[in-house]
Formats: structure tokens, sequence, C-alpha cells
């Protein structure tokens, strides 16, 4: 169930860049520079250091932007050299070495995180494996924002969003303006 759960939303990230150009998907959507190809580099090196190295599975891709000495934050976007397709086939290998360890390995089967606190690093794949449906669904919902925010596609193309057209949806938008005002007017 989890590893299923962990395939939806990956695909759910994955289809936030369906139909954007390379400059959209690149694209810093927020003031600390979000972007919907730097999170799927990041959930991609996210899977290959918690259902690889964790268990003693290194998948022997270098990431060289978690290195000691690379730049903060330089798995969170894609750099000119790094195309879309180089980060999608990262995120689809990452995929397929964390599926190899999960089928591999039993749910109590034990792993050491060590760059968590040491009380902590002692873990099982279950428990990486809920940590890690989180996150991909966290940076899921970051990826689902960025892309309203880009083009005004919104939801998981699930149909969990009422269906409006763009004038309904301004309208909605400043019915909850005139909310926030009336609470706490600027």
């Amino acid at each position: 169930m989890l590893q299923r759960y962990l395939t939806e939303e990956r695909r759910n990230l994955l289809s936030r860049l369906d139909g954007l150009s390379e400059r959209d998907v690149r694209w810093p959507g927020t003031p600390t520079g979000t972007n919907l190809l730097g999170l799927v580099k990041h959930v991609a090196s996210i899977e290959l250091g918690y259902l690889g190295d964790v268990f003693d599975r290194p998948s022997g891709i270098p990431l060289p932007w978690l290195d000691d000495d690379a730049e903060p934050d330089a798995d969170l976007w894609a750099t000119a050299e790094e195309s879309r397709d180089d980060v999608l086939a990262l995120h689809h290998a990452a995929a397929a070495h964390a599926d190899a360890t999960i089928d591999a390995l039993d749910l109590d089967a034990p792993g050491v995180v060590p760059w968590w606190a040491p009380e902590r690093r002692q873990v099982t794949l279950q428990q990486v494996l809920v940590h890690v449906v989180a996150e991909t669904a966290h940076h899921a919902g970051h990826a689902d924002v960025l892309r309203e925010l880009l083009d005004g596609r919104a939801g998981d193309d699930r149909g969990n969003l009422t269906a409006r057209s763009p004038a309904e949806w301004a309208a909605h938008r400043r019915r909850l303006e005139a909310v926030a005002e009336a609470v706490a007017p600027s």
C-alpha cells in the first residue's frame, strides 16, 4: 500500500511539468526560488538517499549537488547544463532503485539515517517509506501551487477541484479577498 501511494505521488509530481516549456519548469515561483524541475530533482535525491543509502543499497548515481562543497540548495534547481530530460531520467532511475529496495526488503528491515539525530537514526523500511511518501506528497503539493501560478492549471487531475470558468474562479477569489478584508482590514 505504501509503495502504491508513493507511485501515485510520483505521478502527481511529474504531471505538473506536462505541457510546460523549458523556461516554465525552471521558473522560480516563490521568493525562495521554488521551481518545478528543482522539486523533481530534490525528490529524486530524497529517494536515492532514503531508499538506497539508508539501507546500504547505494545506487551509484552521482549526486554532486549533495557534496559537502556543493552550493547550498543545489538540489532544488537545475543548472543550465542539466536538461529536463536529465532530471526526469534521474527521477525515473531513483524511483526504479527505490522500488527495487522496497521489493527486496521486508517492512521491518533495519536501516540507519546518518543525517538524523542519533536517537532517531535507527529506522525500519516501513518508517522510511512513510517518511518518503509524506515528503513526496508535500513536494507534489508545492508543485500543484507552482503550476497554478504559472498557467492556472489547478488540481491533480483526479477532479478534486470544482470545475469553474476563469470568470467564476475570479469571482470566487474576490469573495475570499472580501472575507479576509472583513475579518482583518488592511
